[in-house]
Formats: C-alpha cells, sequence, structure tokens
C-alpha cells in the first residue's frame, strides 16, 4: 500500500517537472520567436520593489499599514498636445509660485505632440523643472489608427519625437521616460513593448474606473494586471520593468467616471466655488484613502469652456500647495518615490535644473507630403522642410 502511495506520488511529481519543463522551453521558444510571454498572476513574494509591483491599490508597503496620513501626496498635473503661446502663459500662471513643503518647484508633465508645437517654449517649460513627455507626431487619424498599431508604427510616432525635441528644442532624450497615447487608444502589447523598445520607463494612456475608490497605485507589467480595460485592446503579456500609471478616473456631478478633467459629462456648472468644491471631493478621495498619486489631466483648451474654469483650477492648486504634505511632480518624479517609497519627505534633493541653452528661431518651411506652407519656432537651426514621421529632422531629401 505504501508503495503503491509512492509510486502515485512520484508520478505525480514526474508530470509536475515534465510540465514545468515543457511551460520553461515554450517561453524560451516564444522569446527567441520575438512572442511574448503571456503575463502571470503577481505574486507579491516575487514582485518586489524597486522593479517590480503588483497591480492593486494597496500601499507602498505593509509597514505603512495604519500609517496613511503619513504617506506624501502626490498631484500629477498633465497637459496633452501642443505647447503654443496661449497655453504657455496659462503654464506659467499656473505654477507661478508653487513650491512644495521641501523647498523644491512645483512640476507638471507635458505629453507633447509635433504638429503646431512650439519647440521654444516646450525648452522653457524643461529649463523650468517640468517634465517633457511623448504624445506622438502625427496624433494619427483616429482610434483605429492607433488600436490597429503594430510595434514598428509605434516606435515611428514616438521615436522620431525623441529626434524631435532633442533638436528643436535641446531636451535630452534621455530625460523623456513616459508617453501617452492620443484619445487613450492603447495597441495591447504593442504600445508597452515599444515604448519599452524606446527606452522609456512608463506609459499613462491607461484609465482605471474600477480602482478609484480605494485608488489604483502604479505598478509594472511583470505579471497580469488587475485593472480593468476601458478602452481595448489591453495588454495581456509580460514586459518587466515597465511601469503602468494608471488614469484613476474622476466622477462628474452626475455620478459618472471620466477619465480627463475635460472628458466629463456633467461638470458643476460654471461657478468659482462649486467647481473649487467639485475639485477638492475628487482630490479627497486620494487624500483621505490611500493616498494614491491624483491626476489632473486635461487639455488647455478645457479652460476656455467657462469664465471661471482657469481661475477655479488655479485656485485649487493654490489651497493644495498650502498643504504640508501635497507634492506637484511630474509622473517620472513621483515614480522615483514609488520606487523606493517612505514616509514623510519623499526625496532628499531638489533636482537640477537642465541647462539647455535655446536661441529662437522662426522658420518658414513646407510639409513635402502635402505641399502646406508651415511656420515653426525651434532652437538654434531651422530644418530644411517640414519635420515628419521619416523625415524627423526636416533634412532636404
Amino acid at each position: 500500500m505504501k508503495y503503491s502511495t509512492l509510486l502515485i506520488l512520484g508520478l505525480i511529481l514526474t508530470v509536475a517537472l515534465m510540465s514545468e519543463a515543457k511551460s520553461k522551453s515554450k517561453k524560451q521558444k516564444n522569446k527567441q520567436n520575438g512572442i511574448l510571454p503571456m503575463a502571470e498572476p503577481c505574486k507579491p513574494s516575487k514582485c518586489k520593489l524597486p522593479d517590480c509591483r503588483c497591480s492593486d491599490a494597496a500601499l507602498p508597503t505593509s509597514k505603512f499599514q495604519g500609517k496613511e496620513n503619513q504617506i506624501p501626496q502626490f498631484v500629477t498635473i498633465t497637459f496633452d498636445d501642443a505647447v503654443n503661446a496661449v497655453n504657455f502663459a496659462q503654464y506659467e500662471l499656473l505654477f507661478d509660485g508653487l513650491i512644495n513643503p521641501d523647498g523644491c518647484g512645483a512640476a507638471g508633465t507635458f505629453f507633447l505632440s509635433h504638429e503646431y508645437t512650439d519647440y521654444v517654449r516646450v525648452n522653457a517649460l524643461y529649463r523650468a523643472g517640468h517634465e517633457i513627455a511623448l504624445h506622438s507626431v502625427t496624433h494619427g487619424d483616429g482610434t483605429d489608427y492607433w488600436r490597429s498599431a503594430d510595434v514598428p508604427t509605434i516606435e515611428r510616432e514616438f521615436g522620431a519625437q525623441l529626434k524631435m525635441l532633442e533638436t528643436f528644442a535641446k531636451v535630452n532624450p534621455k530625460k523623456i521616460q513616459g508617453m501617452r497615447l492620443p484619445f487613450l487608444q492603447i495597441s495591447g502589447n504593442n504600445t508597452f513593448e515599444a515604448a519599452r523598445r524606446l527606452g522609456l520607463t512608463y506609459d499613462s494612456s491607461w484609465p482605471t474606473q474600477k480602482f478609484k475608490d480605494p485608488a489604483m497605485w502604479p505598478y509594472t507589467l511583470d505579471y497580469k494586471s488587475k485593472q480593468d480595460c476601458q478602452i481595448g485592446p489591453c495588454p495581456e503579456a509580460s514586459i518587466p520593468g515597465f511601469w503602468v500609471n494608471p488614469m484613476v478616473t474622476w466622477t462628474d456631478t452626475e455620478g459618472y467616471s471620466c477619465s480627463m478633467i475635460d472628458a466629463c459629462v456633467y461638470p458643476p456648472e460654471d461657478d468659482m466655488d462649486e467647481l473649487f468644491d467639485w475639485m477638492m471631493e475628487n482630490f479627497n478621495r486620494h487624500y483621505l484613502g490611500n493616498r494614491a498619486p491624483f491626476g489632473m489631466y486635461l487639455h488647455a483648451a478645457w479652460f476656455s469652456r467657462g469664465r471661471n474654469y482657469f481661475g477655479a483650477f488655479k485656485k485649487f492648486i493654490n489651497h493644495l500647495n498650502t498643504y504640508s504634505d501635497v507634492y506637484f511632480t511630474g509622473i517620472s518624479r513621483m515614480l522615483e518615490y514609488v520606487r523606493k517609497p517612505t514616509l514623510g519627505s519623499p526625496f532628499k534633493d531638489c533636482p537640477d535644473l537642465p541647462e539647455a541653452e535655446c536661441r529662437a528661431v522662426q522658420c518658414h518651411v513646407q510639409k513635402m507630403s502635402t505641399g502646406e506652407e508651415r511656420y515653426m519656432t525651434v532652437c538654434d537651426k531651422c530644418p530644411s522642410v517640414y519635420p515628419w514621421l521619416d523625415n524627423p529632422l526636416g533634412q532636404q531629401l
């Protein structure tokens, strides 16, 4: 009887080992063939900071349990699309005088698209300490373009931008760490694999409605994500070390979720106090909860929708700036904290401001694909033709 039991156990063990070996062989074969391995459920014991984090709304570490009010509250203000003379003036007014509790200057993240961008003003934002991130060259022709985009297409769109920003705005490409897809339309694994190949460290294109109370913290794609897929296809592969900054949705006045402030269908009336109170309600869901980073995602055009929109926004962030534990940072700076979380002050030093001299030059060039005449403002030297996907430096071919 004992012999039979041992024999059965031995057979079970042999089958298990063969299955494991077969699984490892398949993963290795897929890796050799360029096929990404499917992500498996995350096990916290195997996924540890600073390079790996499971997808959830849990506190940064178990040691923080019951000490939520000592976790620094990050606020990440992000703007999408082109930087021009009008919105640049608004950005300057918004951040003017904002100093974080540690004495460092407040900063935001600017997801830039190429068309109609004033690269001299991008340089000014960069030198002021703001984070410059990617939002594509063409912005695409709609959601279908991005939904079906393969890895080479995404690499072209965002890789060309890295060259443009280095050449025309004097932005160090090594300082560019993040991207956001136009229309928030990701293309499954392709989006994140392309970003990884480009040397980026995070994406912020993926909204979550399910994980907003408590809110989801940033996580890596080493393992299967628990995040709800609002705009598919969403990734299913394991992409080790690549971070997702989930766009935790806001709630409008009718209880509907909105991934960006300007996408809220039922915002408050155009009244300073009502807008301010609404922003505070959304903020407090984070601040009085698990202290997950609070995202303020929008396009600057939102400010022109109402007489009090800009004023309420400025009033709100000025109010938060009176808190002793609220920090306005770019997403990449916030992720530095998530990798090595602490209670109290999150950083030892302020980031160095970049030295990037820029001599403004006005350019009049032709867009070769359409023959259109375009005006550009760039640093130091004009391109020969309008820069585009396959000619990001605008060279005469």
